[in-house]
């Protein structure tokens, strides 16, 4: 038995090259509602096929990416779902994206949560979905399709239950970890 965390599929969002911060509010809002525009490359279709028991996050671009994987969940639930971004809303300085992003997301892991899930709260939103993860697989190996930070959590949670990592997780889309049962 064994817990394989999956991150989505590439979403299928635009991004300009460079945008405000105020646009960015606009920009996320639009990528929890993406779907997947890439198929699975075939290593992660054979690992996915070894799951006993699926189950996803509610935001589209999961959903979709269990279904270009040509699978269907058991459940679906936002407990997996990503971490919200602490936006800062000013409009004068325009940078990519990606800027923006990584910019928010260490903001968000020095303390500052804004309106969004704070990470005390996210790490606790972690070790229940670890937790559920942990019983699931009494029923056999399950595939949990989420999002590359909360995976990385959930799987830092796995690790301090005694979980022995196979592969452990990337920020690449459709990337695996792979979690094994402690042996004692």
């Amino acid at each position: 038995m064994a817990i394989i965390l999956m991150r989505h599929g590439r979403p299928d969002h635009q991004s300009p090259t460079r945008i405000s911060a105020l646009a960015m509010e606009q920009w996320c809002e639009q990528y929890n509602l993406s779907l997947v525009s890439d198929l699975p490359p075939e290593r992660s279709v054979v690992i996915a096929q070894h799951a006993d028991v699926i189950v996803t996050s509610t935001l589209p671009r999961a959903l979709s990416s269990l279904e270009k994987l040509g699978m269907q969940a058991n459940d679906s639930d936002a407990l997996y779902s990503e971490v919200e971004l602490p936006i800062l809303p000013f409009a004068g300085l325009h940078l990519p994206p990606a800027f923006w992003l990584s910019f928010w997301r260490l903001l968000w892991f020095c303390g500052y949560s804004g309106s969004v899930e704070s990470f005390k709260s996210a790490s606790e939103r972690a070790r229940r979905a670890a937790q559920q993860l942990v019983r699931l697989s009494e029923q056999g190996t399950v595939l949990l399709v989420g999002h590359g930070i909360m995976n990385k959590m959930i799987a830092r949670e796995l690790r301090k239950r005694g979980w022995q990592a196979e592969k452990h997780a990337s920020s690449r889309h459709w990337s695996t970890a792979i979690y094994h049962r402690p042996f004692i």
